[in-house]
C-alpha cells in the first residue's frame, strides 16, 4: 500500500515538473514573440511598407518595367506602337506570330528584297518573336501556358477575333486572374463598334480631318499617325495604370482604347472651339479678320495657331527651290515690341491699329505678309537664332531628312541607329519618354520566330524532349505546302 502511495506521489511530481517546464517554455516563447515583433523593419523597408531608396547610381537600378511580361498579339501599327514603348521601358514583350507569315507589315512597303520592311522593324524593336499556330491543339496549349505566365495581353485584332481563338475575357481571367487584357479598337461601344478602322478613318471619325486644311479646300488628314500611334500611346498609359492598380487589388482588368476616342483627345482644342462658337466668332482665326462669317461647326483654319496666340507659316530664304524653307512664327503679345523693331515697323508699337492684340486681329494677314518680307531675307535657322534672343516663339519646318541627320536627336536617343542581321543598319525612333533612372534599351526587331525555342524553354519550362515533340507536331511551324502534281 505504502509502495503504491509513493509511486503515485512520484508520478504526481513528474507531471508537475513537466507542466512547469511547459509553462516556462511558453513564457520564453511568448517573450520571444514580443521581442521579434519589436524588431526594427527589415533593411529593404523604410518603415511604411515601401522599399528604401536604391543606393545604386541612377540608371543602374534596373528599368521601369523589369519583370513585366507582355503577351503581344498586335500587328500593323497601333498595337505594336504600344508594346514597343513598353519594351523600351523594360518589359519582356513576347510577340506571337503566325508560322511562316508573321505580322503583315513584315512584307509591306519593302525596300530591301527578302528582308523585313522598315514598317515592321521600326514598330517592333526590343521584342521577342514566337511563332504559334493558334488553331493547332498543341498551339492552344502553348498559348494558355503563356496566358498563365504573362502579366498583360495586348491585341488589336478585328472585333471578335480574340474570342474566336478561345481567348475570351472570362477564359483568360479564369486561367490568370491577374492578367490585364488591353485592346485597341476602332470605335467604342455604340453603332459602329464592329467596324474596322485604319489610320485615316480614325482621323476623320475623331474630328481631326474636318478641322485640318484651308478654309476653301477639302478636309485633310495629317502626316502624323495620330490614329494608330496616338492610340497606342494612350493604351500604354492604360496598361501601366492597370498594373499599378493590380498592386493594390491583386487582379487584372480590361483596358480599351478606341481610335476615335484617341484622335478626339488629341483634337480637344477643336471641341473647345465648337463650344465657343455659340458665344460669337473665333477672333483668333484669320477668317475673322478677313470678314468671312463662321458656320455652325469649327472651321478649317489653315496654319492658324490653336492656342489663342496668332501664328502662321511664313517663307524663308530659298523657298523657291526648297519645299521646307519655312518657319512658324507666333506674334505673342509680350514680345510684340521686339517683333516690330526686327521687321522694321517700330511705329506699330504705338499705332492704335497695331498696338494691342484686339486691334491686330482684323489685320493679321497684313501683319504676317510684312513679317514674311523680313524672314525671306534669311534662312529658317537664321530667323530662329535671331528670334530666340528676343524670346519670340518660332519653329523651323524640319524635313525628315533634317531630322534624320540632327545630331542632338541622336545624342538624346530620340533617333537611334540599330543593326539588323538581314537589312543592315537602319534608323528608328527611340523612346520619346526619358526616365532618369530607367534608360531605354533600344534593340532591333526580331526575326520571325527567332525566340520560339528560347521562350518555350526559359519562359514556359518545356524540356528538350517537349520542344522536339512540339516541333514535330507542327504547332510552331508553317504547314507544309502540298506537293504539286506531276504533269501527265
Amino acid at each position: 500500500m505504502a509502495t503504491r502511495k509513493k509511486a503515485a506521489r512520484a508520478k504526481s511530481k513528474t507531471a508537475a515538473k513537466k507542466s512547469a517546464v511547459k509553462k516556462s517554455a511558453a513564457k520564453k516563447s511568448s517573450k520571444k514573440v514580443v521581442k521579434l515583433a519589436a524588431k526594427k523593419p527589415a533593411a529593404k523597408s523604410n518603415g511604411n511598407g515601401l522599399p528604401r531608396p536604391s543606393a545604386k547610381p541612377f540608371g543602374q537600378a534596373g528599368r521601369a518595367l523589369d519583370g513585366v511580361k507582355i503577351l503581344d498579339f498586335t500587328h500593323v501599327q497601333s498595337g505594336p506602337t504600344c508594346t514597343q514603348l513598353l519594351a523600351y521601358m523594360g518589359a519582356d514583350v513576347i510577340k506571337v506570330e503566325r508560322p511562316g507569315v508573321g505580322d503583315i507589315t513584315r512584307t509591306q512597303l519593302r525596300d530591301v528584297k527578302g528582308q523585313d520592311s522598315l514598317y515592321f522593324t521600326m514598330l517592333n524593336g526590343s521584342k521577342r518573336s514566337i511563332t504559334i499556330d493558334s488553331k493547332h491543339p498543341k498551339g492552344k496549349e502553348i498559348l494558355e501556358r503563356l496566358v498563365k505566365e504573362c502579366d498583360v495581353l495586348v491585341e488589336n485584332f478585328a472585333p471578335g477575333a480574340l474570342d474566336r481563338m478561345g481567348l475570351t475575357w472570362e477564359h483568360v481571367h479564369k486561367l490568370n486572374p491577374r492578367m490585364i487584357v488591353a485592346s485597341v479598337k476602332g470605335f467604342g461601344p455604340g453603332p459602329y463598334e464592329d467596324c474596322k478602322v485604319y489610320e485615316n478613318v480614325a482621323q476623320c471619325a475623331g474630328g481631326a480631318a474636318s478641322t485640318t486644311g484651308f478654309r476653301d479646300g477639302p478636309p485633310l488628314v495629317t502626316g502624323a499617325q495620330i490614329g494608330d500611334s496616338g492610340t497606342g500611346l494612350h493604351l500604354a498609359l492604360g496598361i501601366v495604370s492597370a498594373l499599378y492598380q493590380r498592386v493594390r487589388t491583386g487582379r487584372g482588368q480590361k483596358v480599351l482604347c478606341a481610335m476615335q476616342d484617341g484622335v478626339l483627345n488629341l483634337a480637344r482644342v477643336k471641341l473647345r472651339d465648337q463650344q465657343r462658337l455659340a458665344h460669337g466668332p473665333l477672333t483668333e482665326y484669320s477668317q475673322y479678320g478677313e470678314g468671312v462669317p463662321f458656320g455652325k461647326a469649327t472651321p478649317r483654319a489653315g496654319n492658324d495657331s490653336g492656342g489663342g496666340q496668332p501664328g502662321w507659316i511664313v517663307k524663308c530664304k530659298g523657298w523657291e527651290t526648297d519645299p521646307d524653307a519655312y518657319i512658324y512664327f507666333i506674334t505673342q503679345a509680350p514680345v510684340w515690341a521686339p517683333i516690330c523693331d526686327l521687321i522694321g515697323k517700330p511705329e506699330w508699337k504705338t499705332d492704335p491699329d497695331y498696338a494691342t492684340p484686339p486691334a491686330r486681329l482684323p489685320r493679321l494677314r497684313h501683319i504676317f505678309d510684312t513679317i514674311e518680307q523680313w524672314t525671306k531675307t534669311m534662312t529658317k535657322f537664321e530667323v530662329m537664332d535671331i528670334c530666340n534672343k528676343h524670346d519670340i516663339p518660332v519653329g523651323p519646318i524640319l524635313s525628315m531628312k533634317e531630322i534624320a541627320e540632327e545630331k542632338s536627336l541622336r545624342d538624346t536617343g530620340t533617333v537611334v541607329e540599330v543593326d539588323h542581321p538581314g537589312r543592315g543598319k537602319y534608323l528608328t525612333v527611340g523612346n520619346p519618354i526619358k526616365l532618369s533612372d530607367s534608360p531605354a534599351d533600344v534593340r532591333r526587331s526580331p526575326l520571325l520566330g527567332e525566340h520560339t525555342e528560347e521562350i518555350l524553354r526559359k519562359v514556359l519550362g518545356y524540356s528538350d524532349k517537349d520542344v522536339a515533340e512540339i516541333k514535330l507536331s507542327g504547332a510552331i511551324t508553317p504547314p507544309e505546302k502540298p506537293a504539286k502534281a506531276e504533269a501527265a
